[in-house]
């Protein structure tokens, strides 16, 4: 086999992906970004009139985009997202699990609903989506990447709240593991990011709580989306062809205690 010197591109094109939760923050900059490499990228959350903003934004830079209202707790919903991705792009071969909710509460604090809607949204979601589009990259005999957003929240807690939330991304980081291990005789590669505190509407509401964070991290910032451009393109470019199963952090030196 011969490889390219370096073995390197981010050119995506002929590649169908989906993201999910990018009516903000991350999502919304995942989408751009694997858009601009040349990906069709559907578009996937709640809030239509944000969807049909991203891709406006998408199409004027010369990129396709399929804005699809979802509800990923809505198990009809999330197969009717995927048939009409691939109706209209063709196969989907990159998923990108990002939305997410915190819970910012203590354990004993939480209603029942609340609890579910966090499982849900940050556990049971990703999982059902990745299974439905693995099977049908298995049937079809192609190769496929996945990408599941974590966070530095699943290796560590600090006791004041959001503990459901530390333990729904401590387990998308072993679905990641596990997942990998069972789909790589298909090529279907799963990976993970685990983002430090980042730029978004999340964020936003978290800071707004407790207060400023920038001022006690390593560096005394808060990171910028575009700084995990490169994470997220390593892991759906040809580069990582034999990279499955791997955890990034990504936190600026945030999460080293």
């Amino acid at each position: 086999m011969n490889f390219p010197l370096p073995h390197a591109s981010n050119d995506l094109s002929g590649q169908t992906a989906l993201v999910t939760g990018t009516t903000s923050g991350l999502g919304w900059r995942f989408a751009q970004v694997l858009a601009k490499c040349g990906a069709k990228v559907a578009l996937t959350g709640r809030r239509a009139e944000r969807l049909d903003a991203l891709a406006a934004e998408i199409r004027e830079q010369g990129g396709a985009a399929l804005p699809l209202t979802l509800d990923v707790n809505d198990d009809a919903n999330l197969m009717a997202v995927v048939e009409e991705t691939e109706q209209t792009f063709g196969p989907l071969t990159i998923l990108v699990n990002n939305a997410g909710i915190p819970d910012a509460q203590h354990a004993t604090r939480m209603s029942t609903e609340l609890i579910d809607l966090v499982l849900g949204t940050n556990l049971r979601a990703p999982y059902i989506l990745s299974c439905e589009i693995a099977r049908r990259l298995m049937a079809a005999k192609l190769p496929g990447r996945m990408v599941n957003i974590a966070s530095v929240g699943a290796f560590s807690y600090d006791g004041n709240g959001a503990a459901l939330y530390s333990i729904t991304k401590a387990a998308i980081v072993r679905m990641t593991q596990a997942l990998s291990v069972e789909w790589s005789r298909f090529h279907v590669n799963v990976n993970c990011i685990a983002p430090g505190a980042f730029e978004s509407e999340m964020m936003d509401g978290m800071q707004a709580r407790v207060g400023e964070f920038a001022p006690h991290m390593p560096r005394r910032r808060i990171g910028h989306p575009a700084q995990l451009d490169s994470t997220l393109l390593y892991l759906v470019s040809p580069a990582s062809e034999a990279v499955t199963g791997a955890v990034i952090r990504v936190d600026d030196g945030q999460g080293m205690k």
